[in-house]
């Protein structure tokens, strides 16, 4: 069981639906929730409607990334992506101190040798759901991220830590290099150059340096209740949820697509992201908002 006890705001209604948790009016980022899902789905609502969250539960493992949870992991996003209904996804711990430690070494330890492969391979095919995710996605990592850890919190558009928090790809340690993506993902962040100094030396940074060299959003100083990041993140969310819908998920395609290729290919590819959001009906309202000097209320059509 996880559970803070400062609560921003009173928890009106709290109910379990096949392990999802869906939160109504008023929420609390403090969360008390007694359960042995390694994943529990959160939709909140009130003035937080359209943010969903993710929340890693393996205290007796770190959070380390095993067989079961890659499939959950893996099921519930696919899930996720056809909801109309989510604006941001926010992944966070619900442990403690950590935010994931990477594979279970565990685990691992006990699969043949021809396990190994399948099994890095599920993990990437994650870390590529995750990039190819259509609405934003934020990372709240308020304890430590290493090896695929980090290399999960790579796959989201934007990453929050705690100053504290302690990141690293540190593979090379174990005489293996980073395989769920994390090679390319760290190098198109920071750069080839810092990927290839953090990658070599297994060197582990903390928030502040991660900040520094651009691998992270945004560096806030650890509370007390240990859960900075992740309020850090839902005021972010704030920020996203009111705009156009449509315009986000073409907004990240853009972006997403035209960083793979040449910039005149990345302007026809923007061209053609502009084209689907011209005959919206939220593109009718965000201008009958702007004139009539309130607003908009957009519906994702």
């Amino acid at each position: 069981m996880f559970c803070r006890n400062k609560l921003l705001r009173d928890v009106a209604t709290l109910s379990f639906r096949n392990h999802k948790v869906f939160i109504s009016k008023p929420f609390s980022t403090t969360l008390c929730l007694k359960t042995d899902e390694e994943l529990v789905t959160t939709h909140l609502d009130g003035d937080l409607t359209g943010i969903t969250i993710l929340g890693i539960n393996r205290p007796q493992s770190r959070n380390s990334i095993g067989k079961n949870l890659s499939r959950m992991l893996i099921k519930t996003v696919d899930e996720l992506k056809y909801d109309p209904n989510i604006r941001v996804l926010i992944v966070r711990s619900m442990v403690p101190g950590i935010f994931c430690a990477g594979a279970d070494l565990k685990e691992r330890r006990t699969m043949k040798e021809n396990e190994v492969g399948p099994f890095v391979g599920r993990l990437r095919q994650l870390m590529s759901d995750l990039q190819q995710f259509p609405i934003p996605t934020i990372a709240a990592m308020d304890g430590t991220a290493v090896g695929g850890g980090l290399e999960m919190a790579l796959g989201f558009d934007m990453r929050i830590a705690a100053s504290d928090t302690k990141l690293g790809l540190v593979e090379t340690k174990l005489a293996i290099i980073p395989g769920a993506g994390g090679t390319q993902n760290l190098a198109r962040v920071v750069g080839p150059s810092i990927a290839k100094e953090l990658i070599y030396t297994a060197r582990v940074i903390d928030g502040n340096e991660a900040h520094r060299i651009g691998l992270v959003n945004h560096v806030v100083p650890q509370n007390e209740n240990g859960d900075a990041a992740f309020s850090k993140s839902l005021e972010l969310a704030k920020e996203i949820v009111p705009q156009g819908p449509i315009a986000l998920r073409m907004a990240k395609q853009a972006i997403n697509r035209g960083s793979e290729v040449d910039l005149s290919s990345g302007l026809a590819f923007e061209q053609a992201c502009y084209a689907q959001v011209i005959p919206t009906k939220d593109r009718l309202e965000g201008l009958t908002a702007f004139k009539e000097k309130r607003k908009p209320n957009y519906k994702g059509h």
